[in-house]
This record gives structure tokens, C-alpha cells and sequence, in this order.
């Protein structure tokens, strides 16, 4: 039964125990289809929020290609582990430990990308997830987000997604731009089925 619970790690536990290097979602490039979205849409530049930035691979490459960039993620190590190698790095972008369902987030955002909170988000949190992440959004604003599919059949992981459970969760406050089939990119041999959803 695709929509029992699903059982998630404590995420912090996960961080401190684990070099990020480890984790089946750990992709040092830029999301390839965010970059391609990106592209099509001619975006290069504005502020993003990397929702869930976990390793914060995805903040550093986005701060990279010259956009204004804060990485959040419920995990307060996961954020000292990013900001430490993004100094590494030499790069400018803000990191901070925070709960999308009780943000303090302040400032609002041109683009959001979450490339895999949603998709372990209790079932009963995903329209109010919709809600905030709508009100943290500029007018006009992109949501691209990527979640696990009906289609990926592994045991355990994150909740999986249909487009028509994507558009039911969002269209109350989003135009629903493109749902396309993908993959997540890690370091599991065999990349999990993805949906890619840009949101607007």
C-alpha cells in the first residue's frame, strides 16, 4: 500500500554519523533538470531557496552560476557540514537549520527548489506545505520540486508520486507549468524514478 507511513531516519542522527559523500542523494553537479529547466526558461539569475539542502551540493553549484542563495534543511548538522565546505569553496551563499512546516524563513523568494523534502512529508502536512512555500514564493515565482514516482518499486524510501497526485497537492496555488518523468541522481547504483514538476 503505497500511502501506509513511511518510517524516516532522525535526519540530524543521520548527518552526524554519515559523510554526506555516503547518502543515496548525494549529487555533486547541479540537478540536470533543473539546469535544463533553468535553461528553457532562461533563468540565470535571482534569489533561490534549496529546501532540504541536506549536503548542499545543490546550493554551492546554483551560488556557482551567480544566483542569491540560502540552503535550508531540518538538520542543523547537515547545514554546518554545507556551510563549512561552501567556505571551502570560497562561495557566498546563506545556510540555515529550519522547518519548512514552521518557517522562519523572513524574505521572500524568486525560485524554490526542493529536490527531496516534500516527498517525506506526512501525508496530512503536503497541503500546507503547498500553502507556505506559495507565500515564501515572489508572484510569478517558480516551485521546482522532484520526488520519488509510482514508478520506482524499491523497498522503503520516500512517499511516491503520481502528476495527478502533484497537481491535486498544488493547483489550488500553483500552475502546474510541466510534470515530467526522471530519475534521482545519487550514489545508488540504480537511480531511483523521479517526477520533475515545475510549479509557478
Amino acid at each position: 500500500d503505497l500511502q501506509r507511513r513511511r518510517e524516516f531516519p532522525d535526519w540530524d542522527k543521520l548527518y552526524v554519523e554519515q559523510a554526506v559523500e555516503t547518502m543515496p542523494w548525494f549529487h555533486p553537479e547541479l540537478d540536470s533538470d533543473l539546469g535544463a529547466a533553468l535553461g528553457r526558461l532562461s533563468i540565470d539569475s535571482g534569489s533561490f531557496l534549496d529546501l532540504g539542502t541536506g549536503p548542499g551540493t545543490q546550493a554551492m553549484a546554483l551560488a556557482e552560476r551567480g544566483f542569491r542563495v540560502t540552503g535550508t534543511d531540518i538538520s542543523a548538522t547537515a547545514v554546518r557540514k554545507a556551510e563549512a565546505l561552501a567556505a571551502e569553496k570560497g562561495l557566498d551563499l546563506v545556510f540555515m537549520a529550519d522547518d519548512i512546516l514552521s518557517t522562519g524563513l523572513k524574505k521572500k523568494f524568486d525560485f524554490v527548489f526542493d529536490r527531496g523534502c516534500f516527498h517525506v512529508l506526512d501525508p496530512d502536512k503536503r497541503g500546507e506545505y503547498a500553502r507556505i512555500v506559495a507565500e515564501i514564493l515572489e508572484p510569478g515565482g517558480y516551485l521546482f520540486l522532484k520526488t520519488f514516482s509510482v514508478e520506482e518499486k524499491m523497498e522503503g524510501g520516500p512517499y511516491r508520486f503520481t502528476p495527478e497526485d502533484i497537481s491535486e497537492v498544488f493547483s489550488k496555488r500553483f500552475e502546474v507549468v510541466s510534470i515530467e518523468r526522471s530519475v534521482f541522481r545519487g550514489t545508488l547504483a540504480e537511480f531511483p524514478k523521479a517526477l520533475f514538476c515545475i510549479l509557478r
